[in-house]
């Protein structure tokens, strides 16, 4: 049995999210390998929080928990959007990689 196929860590989704939020009221645009970059440094500094229903988490957590949750992405996306922009990539293309 693969419990893989049953759990996830909560914060991908709203991480995600928060990119595009972020990047579209930047007005501007990444490609996969970029955004996926700037999630997974957001995600690295968060704490995982691994659920198997999304219902999970609404139902352990108090509203002002809830809040500080999203304010900590928030702040966690915008630091790692400017650490992935002043660092970078030598290889910009994923292609390359085999």
């Amino acid at each position: 049995m693969s419990i893989s196929h049953h759990i996830r860590n909560y914060y991908e989704q709203p991480v995600a999210e928060e990119i595009q939020r972020q990047l579209r009221e930047m007005q501007r645009q990444g490609d996969s390998g970029y955004l996926a970059d700037i999630a997974c440094v957001a995600l690295n500094r968060l704490p995982p929080r691994y659920i198997r229903y999304e219902v999970d988490m609404a139902f352990y957590m108090s509203p002002d928990e809830l809040v500080a949750m999203k304010t900590q992405i928030s702040e966690q996306v915008s630091e790692a959007i400017a650490f992935v922009d002043k660092h970078g990539r030598d290889d910009e293309s994923d292609d390359d990689i085999q």
